[in-house]
């Protein structure tokens, strides 16, 4: 078997583990990878996270929290394969993705970063409803 070449040693912090996690997504699609990863679209995979986003709704509700976290990792994986994929495709990159909802967020809370802070989550809610309405209008 290849060994996995981004697997040398064990990621300690939180941002070598999510950079190990699309790096394996990137290698089981790779030519030493997996030929069943390598058939898949970035279509298939957002079915698949589909499918992984419903287990871990169940999760949740059943408060078991290892459970949780295993559905949390699959959904994850399933986003990122997606996103790999769509690299493949010339779509968009993870990092592009990544800056987006970044970029997004912190445009939808302008009631956290902007002068008009929330004083409720109604106001919040009413805050960020209202910039997604304006962006749609755009």
């Amino acid at each position: 078997m290849t060994p996995y070449p981004h697997w040398r040693k064990s990621p300690e912090t939180e941002p070598d583990w999510f950079e190990a996690l699309v790096n394996l997504a990137r290698y089981l699609r790779g030519p030493e990878g997996c030929p069943w990863d390598r058939e898949q679209t970035a279509r298939s995979f957002a079915a698949f996270a589909r499918e992984e986003c419903d287990e871990l709704i169940e999760a949740f509700e059943t408060d078991d929290n290892a459970e949780v976290e295993e559905e949390f990792g699959d959904t994850l994986f399933c986003l990122l394969a997606s996103a790999s994929a769509a690299e493949a495709e010339g779509r968009f990159t993870v990092e592009s993705a990544l800056r987006r909802a970044h970029e997004k967020m912190i445009r939808r809370h302008a009631h956290v970063f902007g002068d008009n802070k929330a004083a409720s989550p109604e106001d919040a809610v009413e805050s960020w409803n209202r910039i997604k309405e304006e962006e749609r209008r755009k």
